[in-house]
C-alpha cells in the first residue's frame, strides 16, 4: 500500500520548489559544495527516479540554476564540514 501511494506522488514535470525539485537540488548542490549538475527527482529524493539534465526541460534547468545561484548568493549558506 505504501509503495502504491509513493507511486501516485511521482511527478513527471517538476517545476515546483519542493523537496527533490530542480530548484531544491540546485540549492543542495551549492550547500554541500558539489559541482553543479542539473538534475532532479520525480518524487522523494533518492527514493524515486532521478532525471538528468539531458531529459530536463529548459524551465527545469532554469529552476535548478535559480536554486544554485540563490544559495551561492548567501555565503553563510554552506555546509560546515568542520
Amino acid at each position: 500500500m505504501l509503495l502504491e501511494m509513493k507511486e501516485m506522488e511521482i511527478k513527471t514535470e517538476r517545476t515546483d520548489r519542493g523537496h527533490g525539485s530542480p530548484y531544491d537540488r540546485g540549492t543542495a548542490d551549492s550547500w554541500y559544495g558539489r559541482n553543479p549538475r542539473p538534475h532532479y527527482f520525480e518524487g522523494e529524493t533518492y527514493y524515486s527516479p532521478k532525471v538528468e539534465e539531458k531529459d530536463m526541460s529548459k524551465k527545469q534547468i532554469s529552476e535548478y540554476w535559480a536554486g544554485y545561484d540563490d544559495n551561492e548568493d548567501d555565503p553563510s549558506m554552506r555546509k560546515d564540514w568542520g
